[in-house]
């Protein structure tokens, strides 16, 4: 496994020999306090960085003192002591012992991803327990929402202040090391979500004594934006991926918001860097989530960046097509609909610079096109989908059931890399909520009310009454009412569809996918699309689908073109009824035609 000399933090040096680095240039002079001893003052470094070397080892506490009035954590601390305002623990990296040491990765094509969150599924430990029924359901990957330490126990994540330590509520770091060898051992990738454009509002030390880390002339929907044009703050970020990627073996990184990240230029520097850390035949995996719709950086040439985005637009378009809802960003999807989802499907992005009205007629996106499809996640629903909803409902309580199982076989059996949220594959009805744990009243009412006046420009939550019925994200109860839970027979059911669907796109797609090219889509009617791919060994994959509550006229030769063709999938009464000239309401059918 490669290593890399980290910039900051602790580093054992030998088993009771460790070295001590941080970057504080707004101060003078630093001194590091360890447990029960007198505080050792720091070397300047120049450039702002202090150094130390002290005798202790693993286990030792240490905190810096930066001034008479404040010793704060170490920013790069692998783990705490206790949460974020604690000391921090040196660790040794080399402590676990990997069982499965030549494992090397999966193939980009091969992913099937589902989002976890850790805490509510046990900690890693209890992730672990998962993992087995994940491979019967044909899942390749799981994806961990963040796990940087955040304030109290309970958190989305994205409320992290210390990056590079693993939240104690989830377990140790060397519990997630387990998790990801046990992971590696039945043969699933583990992807882990950082978060590099924002620290959270709580137990974030830095402007202290390292202002230079944050710009006052930019902010981001959750505070102050990150400088960097700062050489030692992109440092501090690209090192954390490496080691995400190298002491844990984690397999891929989602990065979450990209578009919040004013230097666009890092978003290079962190990707190549990594593919130089990390070559071949490690398979390594990097994902943005970025509104931008930046396609220049999927391209697989001169030089591979990042894998693929997270589509929002394919989610969006079918989302509002689902359920009818027409507010918020989903104003942009609800005109069109099915030449958008033909776009989607066809194209990547919806939007390849067109104006969009949700964003003030500014336009949206770059040309996607030229990309293969395994360059887009798709996926019907996540954290965010799902969670920044007032109530958390899942499509589940929102579409019909006909529609949404036609949706998932879109879904599975499209050339995109599909994503489920976890409770997607027993369908799970209970809400997503979004919550928090703030240790302090003053922060945890800010939050309450700030989510409650967020909704009140939809005309659903005009009423204060109304919002007043939204969820305190503070309070316990909200945390246990959004853990998935199976309902009787219903979650079966769902386990079969998902594993049936995943075994055809196991067996049928997955081995024809990698060079696959969309051919095109159109529209059948206004929310009926057929889509065609041509695959890796020269066979093309059709999908028809109907989102409409009635039938559309259709042939099976305009949906072949004529040609011979096995039909992979299709949903109840399809085959007869495209034989009498229509594909039903709320359907779906998926043919392989054979090489011309």
């Amino acid at each position: 496994m490669l290593r890399f000399e980290p910039s900051f933090g602790a580093r054992l040096l030998a088993p009771d020999r460790t070295r001590f680095r941080l970057w504080a240039p707004d101060r003078q002079q630093v001194a590091l306090e360890l447990g029960g001893r007198a505080p050792q003052l720091m070397t300047p470094c120049g450039e702002g960085w202090f150094e130390a070397e002290a005798d202790c080892g693993a286990g030792t506490l240490y905190r810096y003192r930066i001034s008479d009035q404040l010793a704060v954590p170490d920013p790069a601390s692998h783990a705490q002591s206790g949460d974020v305002h604690d000391a921090s623990i040196v660790c040794d990296p080399q402590a676990y012992r990997w069982m499965n040491t030549d494992w090397a990765g999966r193939a980009w094509h091969e992913t099937v991803l589902v989002e976890l969150h850790a805490g509510m599924l046990g900690g890693f430990a209890g992730v672990a327990r998962r993992l087995p029924a994940y491979v019967a359901l044909g899942i390749t990957a799981i994806e961990l929402m963040p796990v940087a330490d955040f304030p109290g126990p309970r958190n989305w994540g994205y409320d992290g202040v210390l990056p590079y330590a693993p939240d104690a509520a989830y377990g140790t770091p060397n519990d997630l090391k387990a998790l990801v060898d046990t992971a590696h051992g039945l043969g699933i990738s583990v992807f882990l979500d950082v978060v590099y454009n924002h620290f959270g509002p709580d137990g974030n030390y830095l402007g202290s004594y390292a202002s230079a880390f944050f710009r006052d002339d930019i902010h981001t929907p959750w505070g102050q934006a990150i400088d960097f044009r700062k050489q030692p703050v992109r440092d501090f970020f690209i090192e954390n991926a490496l080691y995400w990627l190298t002491e844990f073996r984690i397999d891929g990184l989602r990065l979450d918001a990209v578009h919040a990240i004013s230097e666009k230029d890092f978003l290079v520097e962190l990707a190549q860097r990594v593919r130089t850390a990390i070559p071949p035949p490690r398979h390594v995996h990097l994902v943005l989530e970025n509104d931008d719709n930046a396609a220049h950086l999927l391209a697989r040439a001169p030089q591979r960046l990042y894998d693929a985005q997270w589509n929002d637009d394919l989610h969006h378009v079918l989302h509002a097509m689902l359920t009818g809802e027409r507010e918020g960003y989903y104003a942009d999807y609800t005109n069109q609909a099915g030449e958008k989802i033909a776009r989607a499907l066809a194209e990547g992005f919806v939007y390849q610079g067109e104006p969009s009205s949700y964003r003030g007629g500014q336009p949206r996106g770059e040309q996607s096109r030229q990309l293969p499809p395994t360059s887009f996640i798709a996926f019907l629903q996540n954290h965010d989908q799902v969670g920044n909803r007032a109530f958390g409902e899942r499509l589940t309580m929102l579409a019909d059931p006909d529609a949404l199982r036609a949706a998932y076989a879109l879904l599975l059996l499209s050339p995109q890399i599909p994503l489920f949220f976890m409770g997607e594959e027993i369908g799970a009805t209970q809400p997503f909520l979004y919550f928090t744990s703030h240790l302090t009243p003053q922060l945890a009412d800010a939050v309450r009310e700030g989510r409650r006046q967020e909704f009140a420009r939809f005309a659903g939550f005009a009423d204060p009454a109304v919002r007043e019925r939204i969820p305190d994200p503070n309070a316990e109860q909200t945390y246990v009412d959004s853990i998935p839970r199976a309902q009787d027979n219903t979650a079966q059911a769902w386990r079969d569809w998902i594993t049936t669907l995943l075994t055809i796109r196991r067996e049928e797609i997955v081995p024809r996918l990698d060079g696959a090219q969309a051919l095109g889509a159109e529209l059948l009617g206004s929310a009926a699309v057929r889509a065609r791919w041509r695959m890796a060994d020269g066979t093309v994959l059709m999908i028809a689908i109907n989102l409409a509550d009635a039938p559309v006229p259709v042939t099976l030769e305009h949906l072949s073109d004529g040609q011979v063709g096995r039909i992979l999938f299709e949903t109840e009464g399809v085959p007869d009824a495209v034989l009498q000239g229509r594909l039903p309401a709320r359907a779906f059918i998926a043919v392989l035609e054979a090489v011309p």
